[in-house]
């Protein structure tokens, strides 16, 4: 009964803060509007500056949840303004941090003794704060540099109330009838529960192992070794030095872009265990060249059956034929009444011509994306709730390509990826120009 209390109430809390921040952003600019006399591109670029701190600091004070939704926007200068997105990227570790006191008091809790016990050097200003907790670089007895991960303070029961919240307005978008086809309060669900899954550091170290796992091959891509201390609010690991990937010289940007797409292809297709959170600020270049990815919070496991689906999804999204996505529809989706399979097939065929040939710099995986949902509402075929994340991964990880390689066929690279993987689990391959140029690539 209290806990619904206290959800209704961060529900009229949340409310408010909307209120009060529309009602001043309102002001602010009419203000702008009316006062500056400047040229209209230079008020565009203050009017910019504008709304991206009035968004960020809104999305500050709502919490966790809708930080990591400002994240995800950060990374697609192709849908906001410079200004905007210059706003937006200090929430991904610029966020500010809570006090060391309450640092010492959680790894004191959590570990059963003072913190210099534990490390012998620990320093008091953290390297980064992000949305659920944040990192300290410190050192362990026997002299290992490392960083500390802390948990920020009742962020779990924050987030727990933002799913209450997410959830309402979910419930309430599914009372359209056409809406509710594509299943939001199942997809809001599936989001803000791996968002959940964030508040435990326990999770995170063993995602860091599974990744070291999958990653032990490659010398390009590197995860930071997890150490002791690990504890459901503390998380220790190799402390590792670089430079963001979104600061990089011009003559890497080719050669990155490219090992970014072999790891993401490797995550969604032969592992099916992907980092859900690719946005710069979790992602390093190292002093040896090396790609560095951390902060695996927020992590996706593909059962069998739905990595089956993907790897097919991409293979008719990629190469097959109008045909070979109205069969993968009937076979791996259920639908609600009668589906003119016809009509679907003539609609799949103009949906595919329009992305296929787009280079990286024009797709736009979030407008791919809603099409296909729009599809799926106008035929009552039902998504399936478990690509949530992969969905919001590829959205995300979009943002880094479009930086580092813009002029990139996407498709292209997909399809080359799969055409191995399609024939070691004797699937078919689609007997077209797309495919067959697949093939090749895949085979020189």
């Amino acid at each position: 009964m209290l806990r619904r209390l206290g959800n209704a109430i961060h529900i009229v809390w949340v409310g408010l803060i909307v209120m009060v921040f529309a009602l001043g952003y309102g002001l602010v600019r009419l203000g702008l509007l009316i006062g500056l006399c400047w040229s209209g591109a230079r008020r565009r670029r203050v009017v910019a500056r504008w709304n991206g701190w009035s968004l960020r600091k809104l999305l500050e004070v709502l919490g966790a949840s809708f930080i990591k939704m400002g994240q995800v926007m950060s990374t697609r200068p192709d849908l906001f303004a410079p200004e905007i997105i210059a706003q937006l990227k200090r929430l991904q570790d610029r966020l500010p941090a809570f006090s060391f006191a309450r640092v010492e008091r959680t790894i004191a809790e959590d570990t059963g003794k003072p913190l210099g016990e534990t490390y012998a050097e620990f320093d008091r200003t953290p390297v980064a704060a992000a949305s659920v907790a944040q990192v300290h670089r410190a050192r362990l007895l026997d002299g290992r540099e490392v960083a500390v991960k802390v948990l920020r303070p009742n962020v779990r029961r924050q987030v727990e109330r933002d799913r209450s919240l997410l959830l309402f307005g979910a419930k309430v978008i599914a009372l359209h009838p056409r809406l509710r086809r594509s299943d939001p309060v199942g997809h809001t669900e599936h989001f803000v529960n791996a968002i959940h899954d964030q508040t435990d550091l326990r999770i995170e170290a063993e995602n860091y192992r599974r990744f070291h796992a999958n990653f032990a091959s490659w010398t390009t891509v590197k995860f930071p070794e997890v150490l002791a201390p690990v504890t459901e609010r503390v998380l220790t690991m190799e402390f590792i030095r670089g430079t963001k990937i979104d600061a990089q010289p011009e003559a890497r940007k080719l050669p990155l872009a490219e090992v970014v797409r072999r790891c993401m292809f490797q995550m969604c297709f032969d592992d099916g265990f992907l980092h859900a959170d690719m946005h710069p600020g979790n992602m390093l270049v190292d002093e040896d060249g090396r790609l560095v990815l951390f902060d695996v919070g927020l992590a996706k496991h593909l059962h069998e059956d739905v990595l089956i689906q993907f790897i097919d999804m991409g293979k008719c999204l990629t190469m097959g034929t109008p045909g070979d996505l109205v069969a993968h529809l009937r076979r791996f989706h259920t639908y609600m009444g009668d589906v003119d399979w016809d009509a679907l097939s003539k609609d799949v065929e103009v949906f595919a011509l329009k992305f296929r040939a787009q280079s990286a710099n024009d797709l736009d995986y979030g407008v791919l994306f809603n099409e296909m949902f729009a599809i799926g509402r106008r035929y009552h075929v039902r998504p399936v709730t478990d690509m949530t994340l992969v969905l919001v991964a590829m959205v995300t990880s979009q943002g880094i390509g479009k930086m580092l390689d813009p002029g990139v066929n996407v498709f292209a690279h997909v399809a080359r990826h799969l055409v191995p993987i399609l024939m070691k689990r004797n699937e078919r391959v689609p007997e077209t120009d797309a495919a067959r140029t697949a093939t090749a690539r895949a085979g020189a």
